[in-house]
């Protein structure tokens, strides 16, 4: 058998591929990875089980200059995004094996309206989860405060869009007071940068003193910068954060997950900054209202109740004499059941006393019996626990220093031990310890 080099293997393979499989193929994939370089466009695509989303096939797919450069704008300006990790294509491809790179799918043609398919596919599943979740309307339930000054915002702090939104307020006849929380506003890291801003907002000191709202801008970048606000983990946080949040995030195609749901829903940033604007000029009628109704109200509930005074003060004579003659009569009631009270109870009490002084010399007696009795019981247990009378039945005590002497082990050879009998005492001295023979 014929040894071949590794170029020659390389290129029967090329060659075989390319007789083989000489057609361009349509194919739907999933993309784990997508970039660009000196005008081309590298893709990893992927297909994984729909049951345990487990990769089941891989490949590398190249879009060159030529044809990404005409493939890329019509993809975005129809669908709206740019192709990203994670989005599911339909690619036109045809196969290319070199010796020295490999295989890889060429890409000569995109088909957006599948991808836009697909969005619209998982978009659904979004709002229907949170539905489920029984949160898609949290926002709307919130109550804009009335006075909507103190506002937190999160968006880009270079964007244009942030800097017009800033300067409106600033030029509004109201006392608006803005903190920016940085976020990324396009990209794959705008779900996770908003939920870190959102989660700043809510431990920052001034959230205590109660922000009134959250809005969230993106002015200026493209429209196929949006697929980070079509994402459940950022409408969930969304969703269930506990001030209203309003948006603005600059596009008008279709309204993304995030501006569904929101608390409210506009445009543009200064769309945004024009809303609270107008908010505030609304309650501002309110309370120019108000002073107008109370301006006329006033006066005429003035006179109202000083003619209703003047009535009352006409019947207070009258009315105070009636009231004075029923209380003097209730409180000489009163005062006659008081002293009946207190006879009876001091009658109660003198009785009580006579049973106790009738009682009290036959409880003495008693009590000085039981005493007695009690003091000759101690009398008796004392001197049955009188170490003399041990002694005077021949027993002996003896001590080592002035303590009682129990076991052999306390005594050491040269100790001196005092015993004590009934008619004297001996002082020994230990010469040696004997142990006990079992």
């Amino acid at each position: 058998m014929k040894t071949l080099t590794l170029y020659e293997l390389n290129s029967l393979v090329r060659q075989t591929i390319e007789y083989a499989m000489d057609s361009e193929y349509w194919v739907e994939a999933e993309l784990s990875e997508c970039r660009e370089s000196r005008g081309h466009c590298y893709m990893e695509l992927v297909q994984k089980d729909p049951m345990s989303n487990t990769p089941v096939a891989r490949a590398q797919a190249k879009c060159w200059h030529s044809q990404w450069a005409m493939l890329q704008p019509y993809f975005e300006r129809t669908t709206g995004q740019r192709l990203h990790a994670g989005m599911k294509v339909r690619l036109k491809v045809y196969p290319q094996f070199h010796e020295a790179y490999g295989f890889s799918w060429i890409v000569t043609d995109l088909d957006p309206t599948f991808t836009m398919g697909d969005m619209a596919r998982r978009r659904q599943e979004i709002i229907s989860q949170l539905k489920n979740e029984g949160v898609f309307d949290l926002q709307k339930e919130l109550e804009l405060p009335l006075f909507c000054l103190n506002i937190a915002v999160i968006s880009s702090a270079t964007a244009a869009g942030y800097g017009d939104f800033v300067n409106q307020l600033a030029d509004s006849p109201f006392a608006f007071r803005t903190q920016l929380f940085p976020a990324t506003m396009q990209g794959e890291q705008v779900e996770q940068s908003i939920i870190a801003a959102l989660e700043r907002i809510f431990e920052s000191e001034e959230f205590s003193l109660h922000f009134d709202c959250v809005v969230i801008i993106r002015g200026g970048g493209a429209t196929a910068d949006l697929s980070g606000f079509d994402t459940l983990a950022l409408a969930e946080n969304v969703a269930q954060f506990p001030l209203p949040i309003i948006t603005g995030i600059g596009h008008d195609r279709d309204e993304s997950v995030l501006d569904m749901v929101s608390h409210t829903r506009v445009k543009t940033p200064t769309a945004a900054a024009q809303f609270l604007i107008s908010h505030a000029e609304q309650t501002l009628q309110r309370i120019e209202d108000c002073e107008t109704h109370l301006a006329r109200y006033v006066p005429k509930r003035l006179e109202a109740e000083r003619l209703r005074l003047v009535r009352l003060s006409e019947h207070i004579p009258p009315l105070f004499s009636l009231f004075r003659t029923r209380h003097e009569a209730r409180l000489d009631q009163m005062q006659q059941r008081l002293t009946a009270l207190v006879q009876r109870k001091t009658d109660r009490e003198h009785q009580r006393l006579d049973n106790m002084v009738e009682r009290l010399p036959s409880l003495a007696i008693h009590t000085l019996d039981t005493h007695r009795h009690r003091l000759q019981l101690l009398e008796q247990r004392a001197k049955s626990l009188d170490p003399t009378l041990l002694l005077s039945r021949g027993y002996s005590i003896t001590l080592l220093n002035g303590h009682v002497l129990r076991s052999p082990e306390q005594a050491q050879p040269g100790d001196t031990i005092e015993t004590r009998l009934e008619k004297g005492v001996l002082q020994s001295k230990v010469l040696e310890k004997v142990k006990n023979k079992k």
